[in-house]
């Protein structure tokens, strides 16, 4: 209500005082990526000074400490990147099953990529990284259609409740499949025990460049995903109202997910929860609009993961602990306390 003669106070859109906050906290993961990536070059079982830093980026091989940081810097790189990809296929998922509690780890999605590339290598002895990669993303994508038609059964279809059951079952369903493959092969069951915990070490540019395409097309069809997730999360028949392809929608962000979970497990191995954490954090920083939460989904991702390496690094001096230990870790609690606050038996 206005007075005549008097000026009502100008107020600035709430859109546009929100926006501005994550577009704060955008860049603050940023920076945080950043410093991340500093501190994975330089936090490790040997410390190295600046000049070692600095000859090491130069590739410079002179000493042991020039030596540590060439080596660290492909495992910043896959551990940036395999978070990132977690992270977005996390909120993918999320987006898509509109389930609180969708994850690679707990939909089975990584299992299933984990059994496919085990048989592959006890069976047929594949031994190159195409055909790792290409496996993977198939057992993924197999993985995914089984639990999502197993948790679509009976009466009210595929509820968050019923997918995360049928997606723990379906993992430790294929996770005993996998043990039963390699037991009889004691030749590889040490570098597949290796494997499936998941981690980044070992790292090498010859491992990273054949996943990259698989990764960068996973990260465009998802990101570009983002308004028609937005319209899916109204609920299919408004989606559909609004002229949204909702069946079409849901495949091709499913694809988008599942490149990025068979490409990073091919090259890393399962890692768990990550998915799961990442996307409930970034939503409670920037809300539920997709066009802000994929990008920072990406981001926080990346900084989770290259923080659980650095964490690995230093509390097992001088040996290490594999990120997919740190991630059980945090992410274990993080599950247990969305289900109590998502009241899982009205799901």
């Amino acid at each position: 209500m206005t007075i005549a003669g008097v000026k009502s106070p100008t107020r600035r859109p709430v859109s546009l005082r929100s926006n501005r906050t994550r577009s704060f906290w955008l860049i603050g993961m940023v920076a945080l990526l950043a410093l991340l990536c500093g501190l994975s070059v330089t936090v490790g079982t040997r410390e190295v000074g600046w000049a070692d830093i600095v000859a090491g980026l130069a590739g410079q091989l002179d000493s042991i400490g020039q030596a540590a940081v060439n080596v660290r810097i492909p495992r910043t790189l896959l551990a940036a990147l395999a978070g990132a990809a977690l992270g977005l296929a996390g909120a993918i998922m999320q987006g898509v099953t509109r389930n609180p509690l969708a994850d690679p780890g707990i939909l089975g999605v990584n299992m299933g990529a984990s059994l496919a590339v085990v048989v592959g290598v006890a069976w047929f002895d594949m031994a190159s990284a195409d055909a790792y990669i290409w496996t993977a993303i198939l057992g993924a994508g197999c993985s995914a259609v089984f639990v999502y038609v197993i948790g679509s059964l009976g009466r009210g279809g595929a509820t968050p409740l019923k997918l995360a059951l049928a997606g723990a079952a379906t993992s430790v369903a294929f996770s005993s499949m996998v043990i039963a493959v390699v037991l009889p092969r004691a030749d590889i069951a040490g570098g597949i025990r290796s494997w499936q915990i998941g981690g980044v070490g070992g790292a090498t540019f010859e491992r990273i460049f054949p996943v990259l395409p698989f990764l960068a097309a996973g990260f465009a069809i998802s990101l570009l995903l983002a308004r028609k997730l937005n319209s899916l999360a109204l609920g299919d028949e408004l989606a559909a109202g609004l002229g949204e392809r909702v069946a079409v929608a849901r495949a091709v962000a499913a694809l988008g997910a599942i490149l990025l979970c068979g490409a990073t497990t091919a090259v890393c191995g399962p890692i768990g929860f990550l998915g799961l954490v990442v996307p409930h954090v970034c939503r409670l920083l920037v809300g539920v609009d997709h066009r802000w939460l994929l990008p920072l989904s990406t981001l926080g991702g990346a900084c989770l993961l290259l923080a659980a390496d650095i964490v690995g690094r230093i509390v097992a001096r001088p040996a290490e602990l594999d990120v997919g230990i740190v991630t059980a870790l945090v992410g274990a609690p993080f599950f247990i306390w969305i289900v109590r606050r998502q009241r899982v038996r009205e799901l």
